[in-house]
């Protein structure tokens, strides 16, 4: 065994990776014996034994402070990674201990994941009231390097393109179409047929650049002639678009789920969508795999599916496609 495979597997504790992280985070051993609760001496010290034991230069003093080396940068990102589990394991040992089932943390795309995952989230407190659940909303590009470094268990809503560096596992859950809405006001809810250049005149509430709805809605509105003009709203916001709707002659895309609300009745333009999205599922790290509370979690989302299923299944406008629920494995 080398020195630096036995510095690791037995001398390398958990208050070397908070320290680490504690470096990276502040780059000045001020603030890092501030935060820590000891000297700068005491700290100075540490680093300098970490070093040593491992016979690497973690970090360089620069005008800046102090910056990672490679090395630096490669164990620091372990560090967050280990201390992350390291939390988890803590949190589910104390629901454990308090009779508590767990917690689970799930990471929601707010455009497509705003009525599956509460009626997912009914079931399981139904099932399980004693299994808490932390919802942070935010877009795929915030989201999955949170999945990653395990600060989340699940991600729900509309699935991103297929992850070539097979990261993650995923389940599709709902194969539902994308529709033009407007308020039941505009005035093309009173048209029974249109045209797609029945659009133009009109605002648009549009999801913001570098969503995965943006640029192939954009194709196909160029496509039909089309063009989004220079009056037009930007958000992921549900509620936002909808209230929006409610008193403007705006335009929006929506899922049916979204669009099919009888507290907030929108009306569905008589135009047809080509299949614009992936459908909506749940992805989690196929490094870390699911926790006891994290698969309840995806069978509760599963039967939610088929719950949405069933209550969309009535008639609909023409233009609404029928919503379906999609097979998918069981999570491992």
């Amino acid at each position: 065994m080398s020195e630096l495979d036995w510095y690791l597997q037995i001398n390398l504790k958990a208050r070397h990776m908070r320290l680490l992280v504690a470096i990276d985070t502040y780059r000045n051993l001020t603030q890092v014996a501030d935060v820590t609760h000891v000297t700068v001496p005491a700290v100075s010290k540490s680093l300098a034994e970490l070093e040593r034991g491992l016979g690497l230069t973690l970090f360089t003093r620069t005008v800046q402070g102090l910056v990672p080396t490679p090395y630096g940068d490669c164990l620091i990102r372990h560090a967050r990674a280990m201390l992350t589990i390291l939390n988890q394991a803590r949190d589910e040992l104390k629901a454990l201990s308090s009779g508590t089932e767990g917690k689970v943390h799930i990471g929601m795309l707010p455009a497509s994941a705003s009525v599956l995952l509460p009626r997912a989230l009914t079931l399981l407190k139904e099932r399980s009231p004693g299994t808490n659940v932390t919802v942070n909303e935010g877009t795929t590009a915030l989201l999955l390097p949170e999945l990653w470094q395990g600060h989340l268990d699940l991600v729900v809503g509309r699935l991103p393109p297929p992850d070539t560096l097979g990261s993650f596992e995923e389940m599709e859950l709902l194969e539902e179409p994308v529709t033009l809405v407007t308020g039941r006001h505009h005035p093309l809810a009173r048209r029974k047929t249109l045209e797609w250049s029945d659009l133009c005149p009109y605002p648009w509430i549009l999801p913001p650049p570098g969503t995965i709805l943006r640029e192939p809605l954009e194709r196909t509105l160029e496509a039909h002639g089309v063009p989004l003009t220079d009056n037009y709203i930007e958000t992921l916001s549900i509620h936002v678009a909808r209230a929006q709707l409610q008193v403007s002659d705006f335009i929006a895309v929506m899922a049916g789920t979204q669009a099919n609300d009888t507290m907030q009745p929108l009306h569905t333009l008589p135009l047809s969508l080509p299949r614009l999205l992936r459908p909506a599922g749940v992805m989690w790290s196929r490094n870390r795999g699911l926790t006891p509370s994290a698969q309840l979690m995806v069978s509760c989302l599963e039967e939610a599916a088929q719950q949405l299923q069933a209550s969309l299944d009535t008639p609909a406008t023409p233009a609404r496609a029928p919503l379906s629920v999609v097979k998918a494995k069981r999570p491992r």
